[in-house]
This record gives structure tokens, sequence and C-alpha cells, in this order.
């Protein structure tokens, strides 16, 4: 079964962009990342997926159930970390944890205590009083306590130190190999490559790319990097080009002969040249503008 299924989701904001023609799939117990950068439509996605916002045309299911239609089965079901998580003020943190349980007629307190722990959250303080990574946390354990069987992500990490975000992915994973399926928006490109089996890139409201990470990682373009004077005004299949302070570097995708043609002659006094990784990828298939399924 699918535990996420979107057909042609649209959703615009007047002239304002959104997401359109949006098609995708995710399999339950996948660790599944959506990848692109602030404004591309990924929160855009998440909120109309959970019913937040209404589509203007296309569908969407969880686990087999319509968002228009079966909303509250489908929020029983999964957990949901919002980019910035906003809590009533003058609550306590214990008392916030306790409203959400309530809210999902589900005994969380056992597990709430847990995350709490790891995640190094003190109950007794009052929301106002928290730090911009403790409200993170904060979140985080809403989102996982009732023990869900998706849990959709926008940007968890940010705030969170960096050994809090190892210790929230070792949670994540944890509960993925038990069975849970994760969906995790980030533009952190390394936190997608680390931990998820399969990604799509988002582009101006549209996938541009879907595919293991391994295979998106599968390009033509090569990372290239110079020392010493050269001169590339020939070569137009550069993408990022990068000053250094004894060279260059770039991605580039045309044909590697062209590029040695282009080098032969030069004052070099080294060239490198590797597989990008997956954030090189990325601007790989930004700057070139295509699509690929």
């Amino acid at each position: 079964m699918n535990a996420i299924e979107i057909r042609k989701l649209t959703k615009s904001y007047g002239k304002a962009r959104g997401v359109a023609d949006l098609n995708l799939e995710v399999e339950e117990g996948e660790f599944f990342g959506f990848i692109g950068p602030n404004g591309a439509g990924k929160s855009t996605t998440i909120r109309t997926l959970l019913g937040l916002l209404r589509a203007d045309s296309g569908s969407a299911s969880v686990f087999g159930k319509d968002i228009s239609m079966e909303k509250e089965e489908i929020l029983r079901e999964v957990g949901y970390l919002p980019s910035e998580a906003v809590f009533y003020t003058g609550m306590r943190v214990r008392d916030v944890l306790r409203l959400s349980a309530d809210l999902r007629k589900k005994p969380c307190k056992e597990e709430a205590e847990r995350l709490c722990e790891r995640l190094e959250l003190d109950t007794a303080k009052r929301v106002e009083e928290l730090s911009f990574g403790n409200r993170k946390k904060v979140g985080i354990v809403c989102a996982l306590q009732h023990q869900p069987r998706l849990c959709i992500l926008d940007e968890p990490t940010s705030g969170l130190d960096p050994l809090m975000q190892r210790e929230f992915f070792a949670i994540l994973e944890e509960r993925n190999a038990k069975g849970m399926t994760v969906f995790l928006s980030s533009h952190i490109l390394s936190e997608v490559q680390r931990h998820c089996t399969r990604a799509a890139i988002i582009r101006e409201g549209r996938i541009i790319a879907c595919d293991s990470v391994e295979k998106l990682a599968q390009t033509n373009a090569k990372r290239v990097m110079l020392q010493g004077k050269v001169e590339l005004s020939a070569l137009s299949e550069l993408r990022d080009l990068q000053s250094t302070e004894h060279g260059v570097s770039f991605l580039y995708g045309g044909d590697i002969n062209r590029l040695l043609q282009a080098l032969a002659g030069q004052r070099l006094e080294d060239i490198s040249i590797a597989e990008p990784d997956l954030e090189e990828i990325f601007l790989h298939y930004y700057s070139d503008g295509g699509e690929k399924r």
C-alpha cells in the first residue's frame, strides 16, 4: 500500500505560485525525502495533503483514505511537525504534550516521557520561556508520542544543535525500522542523502525528479577542480562556477573530450574530476531546469 498518493494536485494563491499538476507516490515504510528551496512548494504540498489547505484540483490520499473526505481518520494515523511550531502561551510543556495526546484520544504519557528524556526537554518550563530549538523539541514529541504510522516533517532540524539532530534522526531511524513511514521535507541535502532511500525534487511547484537517492546522484555531471590559470569561456556546459584561491571549481555535464581540448595548452598545476554529492546534483537539476521521472 502507498502511504501517500498524490494525483495532479494543484493549489495556487491567485497570481502567486503554489503547486501545479503534482504527482507523487510514497510507499508504506519508506524514509522519503522531499527536496526544494524555500518557496518551491514543499509546505503547500504538505498542508494540502493534511487538509490544512483546500486543493484547487487533483486528489490525494493517505493510506488509501481521501484527504477531502476522511481527514479525521487520516490525522489519527499521522504525526506532523511544521517548520515553525506555535503553542498557546502560559502553558507548560507537559500541558502542551497532554493536550496533544488528548486531541488524538490516545494515552501517550510513557512514550512522551521517553522522548523528552532522549531530547533533554524540560517539561516544567512554560513554552514562552523556551528557545527556538526547545520549541522544536516540543513539536517533535507532539508529532511522535502517539506512535503514528506516518510522520510528516517540514524542515525539522532547524534550531536543533548537532547532538540533538543526531538523536532526532536516531529516533526516526528506529521508528522507521519498526514500520513507520517518514516523509522528510528539507532543503538540507546532506540530511536527505544520509537518511532517505528515495527522494523527490520540487521546483516552482512541480516535481522535476523522483527516484532513489542513489539514482538521483547518478548524472553525467562531474565536479571539476582546476588549479592554475585557466580560460573557460569556450565551454557553455559549466554549472556552479566557483573561484578558489588557486583556481576554479565547477560542475561539467558536457563531452569530456571538449573539456580536455579546452584545457590543453593552459597553465594547469593540478586537476581533479570527481562524482558530485547530492547537493551539487540538486544545483545541477535546478540550473538545467529539466525534468526527470
